[in-house]
């Protein structure tokens, strides 16, 4: 239509453009109100109703500029009746079937536009767009507030059409605004991207929450386990090359509890968790082998663990039960007969307490090392597992 509207006035050009746009492909099978008023008179629409549509009448009033608009028109999509009340569209000129290639065909023929300001309006987008190509449809995308979001959909009259639009170097800005211009089939490349960007950003951004939140709660229920244990921890040094963990069991029966013993034969040191005080178990076992206590005829130094170095050694002992119960578990272990840590020689073996992380509560349990050497000590151990301490949890317009 623009390329032969020498003759016509602006006001003219607007007008034919806007009813135009109502009888169009893209507006028409979807204005519910116009396909009525086709029902009723073989197509035809008064002038009069026709001149009641708001942007339409926002441009006149007078029926005699819209024939003049449309007489001049050389697009051919509108008849005007001979009484000149009436106009609809040409019979020659049927709306197409909206099926897949339709769509198809659409979107191969159309371009996003992005970068005007909020303000904009349609009329200063087609006075911009006027003579760089011929437009059936301008869809200014808009908020479900219904507010212009900047960007706009054009669709032209063939796929060649948009191509060469594209092309052009006039298209780059607005009112000195630099412009965003793709195929709308890059468009719809380019966002399918930034959703899977944004996709993947969120589910990393999730789990790195999560992971925080995890690492607070791990720290608390850390804390708290630490100062449940307070005062429980006996350290012990030595030449104990011939000393067992269950040496350590049977020292101290009847005088304290032993929930976990980190030793391994050979070492000259380690430390004993009781479940209780480990001064008071200490004290009686001293007291009952007449002030001096030893381990199987060996001289041992005993220090009551305290203060920062008291924390760091709890602390030890539970990352490394952690450690040896996800080993087992792991393994597919089962339950108290299941993994056994790195073996009977190793701190996770059979005669040393693993924790496991189960539920809301940390369990303790100590095994002997040397099972034919000591035959009550599993069932004390597993007597001592059942004492229950707090949980470290795992780590609308157109033209």
């Amino acid at each position: 239509m623009e390329e032969n509207q020498e003759e016509m006035s602006p006001l003219e050009v607007k007008v034919a453009r806007q009813i135009e746009y109502y009888f169009g492909d893209h507006n028409l099978p979807r204005d519910r109100f116009l396909k009525e008023q086709l029902q009723l008179d073989d197509g035809w629409v008064p002038l009069e109703t026709m001149l009641k549509f708001n942007r339409l009448k926002s441009l006149t009033t007078d029926s005699s500029v819209v024939i003049a608009a449309l007489q001049k028109s050389k697009t051919g999509l509108l008849e005007i009746n001979e009484e000149k009340t009436k106009i609809r569209r040409s019979p020659n000129k049927p709306l197409p079937e909206i099926n897949d290639d339709y769509k198809d065909a659409v979107k191969h023929k159309s371009v996003y536009i992005k970068g005007f300001p909020l303000e904009t309006t349609l009329d200063e987008i087609q006075e911009w767009l006027n003579g760089k190509g011929q437009i059936e449809n301008i869809h200014m995308r808009r908020n479900l507030q219904r507010q212009f979001k900047g960007s706009v959909f054009i669709c032209f009259d063939t796929e060649e059409s948009s191509k060469q639009f594209l092309e052009r170097s006039d298209i780059k800005s607005f009112k000195d605004i630099e412009m965003l211009v793709l195929s709308r089939e890059d468009y719809h490349a380019k966002k399918a991207q930034e959703r899977k960007q944004f996709k993947a950003e969120s589910k990393a951004k999730a789990k790195q929450e999560t992971k925080q939140q995890q690492k607070q709660t791990e720290e608390k229920e850390m804390d708290l386990l630490l100062e449940e244990q307070t005062g429980n921890l006996l350290k012990f040094s030595g030449e104990l090359e011939a000393v067992s963990r269950e040496d350590f069991h049977k020292l101290f029966s009847g005088h304290g509890k032993i929930k976990w013993v980190d030793f391994t034969r050979g070492d000259k040191e380690g430390t004993l968790l009781f479940d209780g005080n480990a001064k008071e178990a200490f004290d009686k076992a001293k007291e009952a082998h007449g002030g001096d206590l030893k381990v199987k005829d060996s001289s041992v130094a005993w220090q009551l663990l305290e203060g920062d170095e008291e924390k760091e050694v709890l602390k030890k002992i539970i990352e490394a039960q952690q450690e040896s119960f996800s080993r087992s578990k792991g393994r597919g272990g089962r339950g108290r007969s299941g993994g056994r840590g790195r073996g009977r020689r190793g701190r996770g073996g059979r005669d040393q307490g693993k924790v496991q992380y189960q539920g809301k509560r940390t369990k303790f349990e100590s095994d002997d090392e040397e099972k034919d050497d000591a035959p009550e000590a599993s069932k004390r151990e597993l007597e001592d597992a059942e004492e229950p301490a707090a949980k470290v949890a795992k780590t609308e317009n157109g033209s």
